[in-house]
């Protein structure tokens, strides 16, 4: 019986991309995950996780959409790509524009049991015409994949983003982006 179990749980832990875990960029979406333990305050304070202080986000010399939010908030996408797993992949890039630090804990997504509290798991992709929407994925620990760790950023900074989707229908070419707080944008999936 024991051995049907570890069975099991090398089944579920192998589900996923056939990518091995990594992404365009080259992080993981695990990695990522643990950079925001939750323990940031949602005064504004660093969680430690500064390795992508502004780095560009993948394809960043493209955009594809853009949303304009309160408090000089500016979220530009630059890809939403589909891989052969079945998922899309979304990245984009968050500036401060304004003149306070900025925070992304109303972007997370409601759930109890998530350890980040500045992230985008929150986001989700909606086929209208399907009348569908697609929320961010989860890690086998229940993390998003997604970033995490939006918290601190100061004005005239800007952190790279990104979100994992199930993929639509290969017939949809055409979504809205969400984020909580922020109005929506009309996406071109790619790949």
């Amino acid at each position: 019986m024991g051995a049907l179990a570890a069975a099991l749980a090398l089944a579920v832990a192998g589900c996923g991309s056939d990518d091995g875990g990594k992404r365009d960029d080259g992080a993981s979406p695990k990695s990522t995950a643990a950079k925001d333990d939750g323990r940031a305050g949602d005064d504004g304070g660093s969680d430690g996780g500064d390795d992508n202080r502004n780095e560009p986000a993948a394809d960043s010399d493209k955009t594809i959409g853009e949303i304009k939010g309160p408090n000089g908030i500016v979220v530009t996408l630059h890809s939403a790509v589909r891989d052969s797993g079945g998922f899309v992949t979304v990245n984009g890039t968050v500036t401060n524009h304004g003149d306070q630090l900025f925070n992304a804990v109303d972007w997370r997504s409601k759930e109890t049991e998530m350890k980040s509290r500045s992230s985008v798991s929150g986001a989700s992709l909606v086929d209208e015409a399907g009348k569908k929407r697609y929320l961010v994925l989860r890690d086998t620990d229940g993390e998003c994949l997604c970033t995490t760790g939006l918290s601190g950023i100061k004005p005239d900074e800007s952190r790279p983003l990104f979100a994992q989707f199930p993929a639509p229908p290969s017939g949809v070419t055409k979504v809205d982006f969400q984020i909580p707080t922020m109005p929506s944008v009309s996406i071109e999936l790619t790949g």
